[in-house]
Order: structure tokens, then C-alpha cells, then sequence
């Protein structure tokens, strides 16, 4: 597939996008189903050790999202310079990477488990399901990471749709399999946790055949089908890992701001801590959508910067860019004039309402703002300057923390929101400040990581 022409529309964008929203939007719907099956099927602690096991695995697999980032960028700048070859090594190199740091999860589950239960601090009860849950679910984590490599493929390989099937596969058969070993076998949350495990044993079987199927029919050059040597190619393995280390630090310092934002609301009372955990929800609403667009952008970038196509890469940037805003505008205004009434719905305690209604408006603007972080992040993991992409969230960690410190006590919660607002800008002026230096290499030497 060539890298994007000059009649790139707005409605080829929104066909490439409109599927990577559902599939981001399928994500949380997984999560509600598992709390549904235990909170109808199980205990108490089965509930606390399914949310507890939620916290742990989101925060193991976010670290290890390099995975898929780094994937799609290579995989696009292999389609622009019609390089097959090079295309599928990186997804072997992705594969075995993935299939790696999954087995050396499993032989570090024992302390990583002792770890996280020690961070998390539940009661005994609450504690001894949420180790078995873990230690259960944790043989799924090869499977987890090497779905990220192909989910990546398919991402920078522009095939959207195929991405929302092997998400809602894998949603619909981990469902299938909860409600059987949770609720009629009445195995609890150690049910679950096996049915997640299994689901994404088959979903990698499955996807992985579509795509074993997908990359032989593209496969007309005259070099192996897999090629060793290629694979283990010493520069192309330093820049894998140079890559993948950048954006799990990037990763990591994202983590640790969210949730310093929500170990901060704590101090403010119970209510506020409440009222922003509902308002991170909006927030987390808007990102399916960005999401989509930062997606597709990764994946016209990296075919721009493989083509050495600067006149593609003005215009994938430009007219993503165009609709990802205007989605931006239109998620803030419903969030300003739905968002009381969605607070209503979601909690009864009048306090916490108060508190989210009257911190609604910096939610907001959050969001109208944050577009300018999602689309640059798409742009440089496309290019693959990862290194770009770290130095821009320490920059915004270091804007964030001291102005947290210097407003909150003059403003309150009002003051944590607007050191946080201040945080999405500065990944954006972080980025932007690389930009200029990104857009000249397009047609020059090989984007740096």
C-alpha cells in the first residue's frame, strides 16, 4: 500500500477511525461484563479481587504497550518504502518480544503478585482471592503482549476492521467463558480470571492465523517468508529496543501523572477524590475517540516517512488533525452540557455530585485541549521518534508537579485541575518543539528514535 496521496479525504479518515473507536470503546465493556457476572454470581471479595486484579493488569499491560506502538510505526514505514521483507521481520522481532517478556512475567508473577498486593492493601479475605486471581490470569500474559504486536500490524498496515473483530472476539469470547466458569460452574473470580486467560490464548490463535494469512498472500517479493537473518539484524534490534525502552519510560510517566492527580484529589476529602474519579471517567470516554484519529495518524505518518513523503505526511497530519479538534470540540460541549446529568446517574451521594458538578467545566477543557497531545503522539510513534516522545512527558511531569504545588493551596481542587489542564498542554508544547525537526527529516535521512 502506498503511503497517503493528495486526495486524502476526511471520510477515508473517518472509515480508518470510526473501527479503532469501537474497538478502544469495547475495552471498558469487558470490565463491566466481569463485574456484572461476579456481582450477580459471586462474593463480596470476589467483587474487591476482580477490582484489584483490574488495577494490576492494567497497569502490567500499559507498561508493556510498547508493544503495539512501536509495531505500528515500524510496520507503516515498511509499507511506505515497500519494504516486505523488513514489514514481517518486525512483527517476528515483535512476536518473539512479546512472547519473551509474557514468559518472564510468569516466572516473576510470585513477587510481582506479593508486590502488587502489598501496594494495593485489601483485606485478608479480598487479598487471597485477588493472589488467585492473579496467579491464574498471569498465564494469559504471553498470549496478552503478543496480541499487542498484532494488533499493532494491523493497525499500521491500515486494516482497522480486522483490528475491531480481534477486539470483539476476544470481548465477546472472554464473556462467554466468564459467565460459564464464574456463574455456572461457580468458580468465582478465579473463573474469570481463567476464561480472560484462555481467551486470549484462542483470540492469538485465531488473529494470528488471519494474519499468517494475510502477510503470505502479500508475499511476492523473492526473500523467505521467515528470515532469520533479518530478524537478527544488530541495527535493526538496537532500534527496536531503543524505541521500546523510550516509550515505556513515556508510558510509565503518564501512569505515575494520573495517578499522582488522583492521589493529590484525596486530600481535598473523600468528596473530591470521588467526584474526580468520575470526572477521569469523561476523560477516559473522549480518549476512545482521539484515540482513533492518533491511531490512524500513526499509521499515515509512518507510510509518509517510509515513502520519504513530505506532501503525504503535511496532509495526513493536517486533515487528521482537522477532524480529530473538531471531535475534540463537539466531546467538550456534551461533556459541559450532559455532564451534570451523567454525574446524576452515576453516583446518589449529594456531595460528590456537588463536587463533580462544580469541577466539571475543567474537565471540559481538558478535553479540548488534550487533542493537540493524542495527534502528536500518533505523529512521532508513526515516525518512530520515541525519544521525542519521553523527553516531552518528563517536560510535562516537571510542569505539572510544581504548579500542582504552587496552586493547589491558593485554589484548591480548582488548582489541581488546572496544574492538570497545564500538563496535557505541555506534552503537546513538548512534542511541538520536535516537530519542526520531525517534518524536515521526512524527505531526509531516516527518522531518528
Amino acid at each position: 500500500m502506498a503511503a497517503p496521496t493528495r486526495t486524502l479525504t476526511r471520510r477515508e479518515l473517518l472509515a480508518l477511525a470510526w473501527p479503532v473507536i469501537l474497538a478502544n470503546a469495547a475495552v471498558p465493556l469487558l470490565g463491566l461484563a466481569d463485574t456484572a457476572v461476579i456481582g450477580n454470581f459471586g462474593e463480596l471479595e470476589d467483587l474487591g479481587a476482580i477490582a484489584f486484579g483490574a488495577v494490576i493488569f492494567s497497569f502490567v499491560y500499559w507498561t508493556f504497550g510498547f508493544l503495539r506502538m512501536s509495531t505500528t510505526g515500524f510496520v507503516a514505514q515498511a509499507v511506505g518504502a515497500r519494504d516486505e521483507p523488513e514489514l514481517r521481520a518486525t512483527l517476528w522481532r515483535a512476536l518473539l518480544t512479546g512472547v519473551v517478556l509474557g514468559f518472564g512475567l510468569l516466572l516473576l508473577q510470585w513477587p510481582i503478585g506479593r508486590v502488587a498486593l502489598w501496594l494495593l492493601d485489601g483485606s485478608p479475605e479480598v487479598a487471597a482471592v485477588t493472589a488467585n486471581y492473579f496467579h491464574i490470569r498471569i498465564w494469559g500474559a504471553p498470549a496478552a503482549l503478543a496480541l499487542f504486536a498484532l494488533m499493532g500490524l494491523l493497525i499500521g498496515l491500515r486494516r482497522t476492521r480486522l483490528l475491531l473483530f480481534a477486539q470483539l472476539f476476544l470481548n465477546g469470547l472472554n464473556i462467554v467463558l466468564d459467565v460459564y466458569f464464574a456463574g455456572v460452574l461457580g468458580w468465582g473470580a478465579e473463573g474469570v480470571a481463567l476464561g480472560t486467560a484462555l481467551a486470549e490464548w484462542i483470540t492469538l490463535i485465531v488473529v494470528g492465523a488471519i494474519v499468517l494469512r494475510l502477510l503470505r498472500v502479500r508475499h511476492a517479493d523473492e526473500e523467505a517468508f521467515f528470515s532469520g537473518s533479518r530478524i537478527r539484524d544488530p541495527e535493526r534490534l538496537r532500534g527496536l529496543l531503543s524505541a521500546n525502552v523510550d516509550i515505556m519510560l513515556r508510558t510509565l510517566l503518564l501512569v505515575f501523572s494520573f495517578a499522582w492527580f488522583i492521589r493529590q484529589s484525596a486530600v481535598f476529602g473523600d468528596d473530591v477524590l470521588a467526584a474526580n474519579h468520575i470526572l477521569l471517567q469523561f476523560i477516559s470516554f473522549a480518549a476512545f475517540f482521539l484515540d482513533g484519529y492518533a491511531f490512524v495518524v500513526e499509521a499515515l505518518v509512518g507510510e509518509s516517512v517510509g515513502a520519504r513523503d513530505q506532501a503525504a505526511f503535511d496532509l495526513a497530519v493536517r486533515r487528521s488533525t482537522e477532524l480529530a479538534g473538531a471531535t475534540s470540540v463537539m466531546l467538550a460541549v456534551a461533556i459541559a452540557l450532559l455532564g451534570e446529568s451523567a454525574i446524576f446517574l452515576v453516583t446518589v451521594h449529594d456531595p460528590v455530585r456537588l463536587a463533580a458538578a462544580e469541577l466539571l467545566p475543567w474537565a471540559a477543557l481538558y478535553v479540548v485541549l488534550s487533542f493537540a497531545a493524542f495527534q502528536l503522539d500518533g505523529i512521532f510513534i508513526g515516525a518512530t521518534r520515541t525519544r521525542a516522545m519521553r523527553n516531552a512527558s518528563a517536560f510535562a511531569v516537571l510542569v505539572f508537579l510544581p504548579s500542582a504545588w504552587v496552586l493547589m493551596p491558593a485554589l484548591g481542587g480548582h488548582g489541581l485541575w488546572l496544574a492538570f489542564v497545564g500538563y496535557v498542554c505541555a506534552r503537546a508544547l513538548g512534542l511541538g518543539f520536535y516537530y519542526p525537526s520531525l517534518r524536515r527529516d521526512v524527505a531526509g535521512p531516516r527518522a531518528r528514535h
